[in-house]
């Protein structure tokens, strides 16, 4: 079941569904758009192989900063991240999409999922098209669709990624 925003005010009262900065604008008809926050990591174009199980050194890998505006290179990968800081109860998760008149300008994300119990601020990839685009910290960037699932999650997530703030860059890969 998808929650509606009479849902999500409702969960939000109730102190299940934490937001921090909660702003009522963020709450939509079916789902709750989350800012853009101001840190930024730019993928680099390089020659050297990152060993997703070592994870030495990701600064040859990423360049990272913070900006009040945010220049987005043409064709460009960037990891983002969220104004806000939320903590899902273990019966929702989330469904992660582009805010859909920033995706007519021709950025896209991968498919994303926020598991039942994560918290944080959510790091985001953005790819870009042949063109650059300025964005400014607070802009409505995702939209999140909350959906309730038919019994609470047994394992709420507990990952590396929880109580994320800012850019996370990627965890070092388990070998099999």
């Amino acid at each position: 079941m998808i929650l509606s925003d009479f849902d999500l005010r409702s969960y939000i009262s109730s102190g299940r569904l934490y937001i921090d900065p909660f702003d009522p604008s963020i709450v939509r008809e079916n789902g709750l758009d989350l800012r853009l926050g101001k840190g930024f990591c730019e993928l680099v174009e390089t020659s050297e192989v990152l060993d997703p199980y070592s994870l030495a050194d990701l600064n040859m890998f990423y360049r990272c900063s913070e900006a009040n505006e945010i220049m987005l290179k043409p064709w460009g990968r960037y990891l983002l991240h969220t104004l806000e800081y939320i903590r899902l109860p273990p019966e929702l998760v989330g469904f992660v999409e582009l805010r859909s008149t920033l995706a007519r300008l021709g950025l896209l994300i991968p498919p994303t999922i926020i598991d039942g119990g994560f918290e944080g601020e959510l790091t985001i990839e953005v790819q870009v098209p042949p063109f650059p685009i300025k964005l400014r910290p607070g802009t409505r960037f995702l939209h999140i669709i909350l959906a309730k699932v038919s019994t609470p999650i047994e394992k709420p997530y507990r990952g590396t990624y929880q109580g994320q703030r800012g850019v996370r860059l990627p965890k070092k890969l388990e070998k099999p």
